[in-house]
């Protein structure tokens, strides 16, 4: 409540807190030392999670721990000396301008369906946003006369993002084909049974399209918003402006872009 945590967020800390009890078996707080987490974090890397998963589950325990030093559980924090495995950072996959517009032209639109569709890949390739972020779009967020859109980020933090004209269009011709009766009416994005559209179903449309593009597989919603990012920054967008349209918190996260632009390096 307090850090406006998304469902996803309170779903994986849990997640993480259950498999470090698991592992370690029923155990007082007070009698947790950093060897014991050590051990875990080894135990983890035994069975071959990855990196990010055991990185992010010390976090989660850091957090944890320091929640409970705060409330008076505990006097120190045992997983504060434990050190973050480090990390190689991955190339975000991304799509060129015309890989871009064989997607685009992929959905067919004799059914409101597939204008759906048209308009879901318009609309984040036309504003970068996270595919949560588009499935939790209300009509209310979109603004036709100022060309923008209200975008709910992560810890619910909300931004405006400009929105182009071609996606706006995409979004009204699909709006005037869906069905009237639905069981989510506020929601732009819906499925045929009336309800709001999920991650997981954007996701595997986005799969579809791609294979009917002949694109390289896999390709997900997130690779659009690394093409969004990629190529405002090869036409010349500065990397804050870039950092503030897709809503990163912090500009090292924007900075994994400048490794995938070469020619604005040679340049």
């Amino acid at each position: 409540m307090e850090r406006n945590a998304s469902a996803y967020t309170c779903r994986n800390y849990r997640d993480d807190l259950t498999a470090f009890f698991s592992v370690l078996g029923p155990r007082a707080v007070q009698d947790i030392r950093p060897l014991e987490i050590r051990q875990f974090l080894a135990h983890q890397s035994t069975r071959q999670y990855a990196k990010r998963t055991i990185a992010r589950r010390l976090s989660c325990l850091r957090s944890f721990f320091r929640f409970l030093c705060r409330e008076g559980v505990l006097k120190q924090n045992p997983a504060a000396v434990v050190p973050t495995p480090r990390l190689e950072r991955k190339l975000p996959a991304f799509l060129d301008e015309a890989q871009v517009v064989r997607l685009l032209l992929a959905p067919p639109e004799d059914r409101w369906q597939g204008l759906r569709d048209r308009a879901i890949l318009e609309t984040l390739y036309s504003t970068g946003m996270r595919v949560s972020e588009l499935v939790g779009l209300n009509g209310d967020d979109l603004e036709e006369i100022s060309s923008t859109v209200i975008v709910r980020g992560k810890g619910k933090k909300e931004r405006l993002c400009p929105i182009g004209k071609t996606a706006l269009d995409a979004i009204q011709r699909y709006l005037s084909k869906r069905p009237k009766k639905l069981k989510t009416p506020m929601a732009v994005f819906v499925s045929q049974k009336g309800t709001r559209l999920t991650v997981r179903q954007t996701d595997r449309l986005t799969q579809r399209y791609a294979a009917i593009a002949q694109l390289p597989v896999p390709i997900t919603p997130h690779a659009l918003r690394h093409s969004f990012a990629t190529h405002l920054l090869d036409r010349g967008a500065d990397l804050r402006s870039v950092q503030e349209l897709l809503g990163h918190q912090s500009l090292s996260t924007t900075q994994i872009y400048t490794h995938i632009t070469p020619q604005r390096l040679k340049k």
